[in-house]
């Protein structure tokens, strides 16, 4: 992505901030269609840590574990790889179970999007929605996001620290088992890194953590590169400019080309960045955006 379209877009995202993202669409499609993937991203991810939390709080033992590594009803393992990738390079050579699980989980996401974990799944997604929405009612402007690449060369060197120490160790400060752990146990310290995930993105760079930081996000964005499942603009011909995808999607520079169809691209949304997450879609009165898949270069 060259500067220039990174840097337009997220000026469209900044003059977008002054007013309310999808008001339109509320007015042409009704609330539910404006809000639908918004709300089943909540109800998953809120499913998701109650099938965890089920089993501490209240001794029903549906899932076992936790986001890193879990056991579903007895027979389903499922293995974060990018624990995993911190393992290897500490030379703890994984059991079985975890190399199976980690295998169902690659394939998963490979169809789906890799970033589908971070929009549909992790639950510091929604400490960072909310930092974004606040933002906006607020009408704050400033702020510097870091550069996108950071958070890839953050993997590196979370996998060299591994290999140095001898043990996974993004898993003592990683901000997603944090947030489990303070939901179930409590702690200040906890809640304390949930609560400087949403302050560093509400004042200092705006979708900093997930869109700019989090090596585990860069890790999924990598699994899911050539996913099946994307985001089309199938109808940019009905775009109105009203700039509301930009405003709402968690990372406005991978909209534009397809949006804009430069160059005579595809509509289809192929950045490895784009997490899948519907709001372009959900806030779009004239429907400009669907979901298909990556193959689906129609464009009406």
């Amino acid at each position: 992505m060259s500067a220039s379209v990174s840097s337009r877009s997220f000026g469209l995202h900044r003059a977008s901030a002054v007013k309310t993202p999808g008001r339109e669409a509320v007015r042409d499609k009704g609330w539910w269609l404006a809000h639908r993937f918004l709300v089943l991203r909540r109800l998953s991810q809120l499913s998701v840590l109650a099938l965890f939390l089920l089993g501490p709080l209240a001794g029903i033992w549906i899932v076992k574990g936790n986001l890193a590594a879990s056991l579903t009803l007895g027979v389903l393992p499922l293995t974060d790889p990018f624990v995993l990738a911190q393992s290897l390079a500490a030379r703890h050579w994984p059991e079985a179970a975890a190399l199976t699980g980690v295998a169902i989980v690659i394939v998963f996401y490979a169809l789906v999007g890799g970033r589908v974990f971070c929009s549909w799944v992790c639950p510091v997604n929604v400490v960072t929605d909310s930092a974004s929405w606040l933002r906006r009612r607020l009408r704050i402007t400033t702020g510097r996001a870091p550069r996108g690449t950071l958070r890839y060369w953050l993997l590196a060197a979370v996998l060299a620290a591994s290999a140095i120490a001898g043990q996974t160790v993004w898993e003592s400060v990683n901000p997603v088992s944090m947030t489990q752990r303070a939901l179930i146990f409590g702690g200040t310290l906890a809640w304390g890194a949930a609560a400087a995930v949403f302050l560093f993105d509400l004042l200092i760079a705006p979708r900093g953590w997930c869109g700019h930081l989090c090596p585990a996000g860069a890790a999924y964005s990598l699994i899911g590169s050539k996913s099946l499942l994307r985001v089309s603009a199938a109808h940019s011909s009905r775009c109105n400019d009203c700039a509301d995808c930009y405003a709402v999607c968690p990372e406005p520079q991978v909209i534009v080309i397809p949006l804009k169809g430069k160059d005579g691209a595809a509509p289809v949304i192929t950045e490895r960045e784009c997490t899948n997450c519907g709001r372009c879609i959900d806030v779009c009165g004239p429907d400009v955006f669907r979901f298909t898949h990556r193959f689906d270069t129609r464009r009406d």
